[in-house]
């Protein structure tokens, strides 16, 4: 069954220079208010609410470290964050194998 067509955008040439993988850990009562905030950002190009100690991991593209800076903070008075920048795609989102 398919689900959906996409088109994959260059968000290098859109002015989205980094990308950085954030795990989101809402303050106590903010799981819900921290949801919806991650739904608003527009930056947030991918979210998973996960188990464990953090209650998201999200992919949130910026325009510079500086603009990542101040959407991290925006999260951070709702939530712990933790932040990798990624360096390079090693394999892009991708379907698993329907032949075997």
């Amino acid at each position: 069954m398919i689900d959906a067509f996409t088109t994959i955008l260059d968000t290098k040439a859109l002015g989205y220079l980094v990308e950085a993988i954030v795990r989101i850990r809402p303050l106590p009562g903010k799981l819900h208010v921290v949801e919806q905030m991650l739904r608003e950002m527009p930056e947030v190009t991918e979210c998973d609410k996960v188990t464990g100690d953090d209650g998201f991991v999200a992919r949130i593209l910026s325009r510079s470290i500086e603009h990542l800076d101040e959407q991290l903070e925006k999260i951070g008075k709702k939530a712990e964050t933790s932040s990798a920048i990624v360096k390079r795609k090693i394999a892009s989102r991708r379907q698993p194998d329907l032949l075997s």
